[in-house]
């Protein structure tokens, strides 16, 4: 992979956004405008607080109300989003390039100039509320939330993204404001664009819709990071008739190489359909239907999921089974030879090019690298170190990582009694 598939320009602009505008032959523009700020930065009476912005950037702004916003926004012909994780609050629009003038301006707009309008609040308050109450009741959503209760003390990862009844029920007007002013400033955002434009164009419209937007001094408390507790617990619901299995485990404390070979090891034990724990609890059990691992390396999260849903009868066979693989990995009873290496090779170039070929992707990308303090080009380093990688690196790497995890039991009501 070569640098010459970016025709990149990043520059900061007077104001502190960091802009990277991506020159590339195509149709489409996708705009990308993140805010480094997501549930990681919270504090404890501000759990959702991150996402209940996002809402409301929706809502109104000085010159849209909400009818007007959401009409110019759909009057593009393309698509528009925005989304709250751990680190980054994002808004996008990918439509035709001719539309790219006007999606700058409306996204602009949405970030420097939402007004939050009282009875829009109470309106968006019930929406959050019943998208708590919908997760609650889907299974793998309830068991991931408890798994994080149960693995986290203090780390913001215990609490969801979008955060819970009794701090949502809470938020005034003046505190979402309060947490948006603090946060939407110039010097704390990430502009990415992929057009086909000349860079100089992109930088010209930006500096033309976001000039006005003054930066301030950030305030951004310490992060908690932490490492998971290991412990098994076991949670009850009603009314559910397969009962899910997590392991989860960090590592905080490992680095880029390692990661590498980490993602190689995930790939094996949990993440293709031909993976160990799916060969061994799906194809020659008959145990599970669902049964993956995660693999999440953002900056401060560093999280490592097993999760597979099983009835009752079959709960301790699973765990013996789950234990034994990743045993037999750590041992290295399970062989990884070239072969595993080389296939890693292909998913990862086959994933640079997905990523390559979709604009949107594209600019979801650089943006998430950018935010994250990473250099756009990390998979061409990924890529060159994968040569390096050995068998050894990857036992190596599942007996530094796959150590005391965090274990969750999800069981019927119906079962305790």
């Amino acid at each position: 992979m070569k640098k010459e598939l970016f025709d990149t320009n990043n520059i900061i602009l007077p104001n502190g956004i960091n802009l990277i505008s991506i020159k590339r032959d195509t149709q489409i523009a996708a705009v990308h405008i993140g805010i480094k700020v997501g549930s990681l930065y919270e504090k404890k009476n501000e759990k959702g607080i991150s996402h209940f912005i996002e809402h409301m950037l929706f809502k109104g702004t000085k010159s849209r109300n909400n009818e007007k916003l959401n009409s110019d926004l759909e009057e593009r012909g393309g698509e528009y989003n925005a989304y709250t994780d751990f680190n980054s609050t994002v808004y996008s629009i990918t439509a035709l390039s001719e539309e790219i003038e006007v999606s700058v301006e409306l996204l602009g707009d949405m970030i420097m100039n939402s007004t939050f309008p009282e009875k829009e609040i109470e309106r968006e308050r019930g929406v959050i509320l019943a998208e708590i109450r919908t997760s609650k009741d889907d299974v793998e959503d309830f068991s991931f939330r408890k798994i994080h209760e149960a693995a986290f003390k203090k780390s913001p990862l215990r609490y969801d993204t979008i955060g819970e009844e009794k701090t949502v029920k809470k938020f005034s007007r003046q505190e979402l404001i309060d947490f948006y002013s603090q946060y939407y400033v110039p010097n704390n955002c990430v502009i990415s664009i992929v057009s086909p434009f000349e860079h100089e164009y992109i930088s010209e419209i930006v500096l033309r819709y976001f000039e006005g937007w003054k930066s301030k001094e950030l305030y951004n408390s310490a992060f908690i990071i932490e490492d998971n507790i290991p412990i098994k617990k076991t949670t009850y619901k009603k009314e559910i008739e397969q009962s899910t299995i997590i392991y989860a485990y960090t590592f905080h404390n490992i680095n880029k190489e390692e990661e590498l070979a980490l993602k190689i090891l995930n790939h094996k034990l949990g993440e293709s359909a031909n993976s160990v724990l799916f060969r061994e609890l799906r194809e020659e059990r008959g145990l599970a239907y669902d049964v993956y691992s995660q693999l999440d390396t953002s900056k401060y999260v560093k999280t490592l999921y097993i999760y597979t849903a099983v009835s009752f009868d079959n709960i301790d066979e699973t765990l013996d089974i789950i234990d034994k693989c990743i045993q037999r990995i750590k041992t290295s009873d399970i062989r990884f030879d070239d072969g595993t290496i080389s296939l890693m090779k292909k998913v990862l170039k086959t994933a640079v090019a997905s990523t390559m070929e979709d604009s949107t992707d594209l600019g979801n990308y650089v943006l998430h690298q950018a935010i994250d303090d990473e250099s756009i080009y990390e998979f061409e380093n990924d890529m060159k170190n994968l040569e390096n990688i050995s068998k050894d690196d990857i036992y190596m790497i599942a007996n530094k990582v796959l150590n005391e995890p965090t274990i969750h039991i999800l069981l019927s009501e119906k079962v305790e009694n």
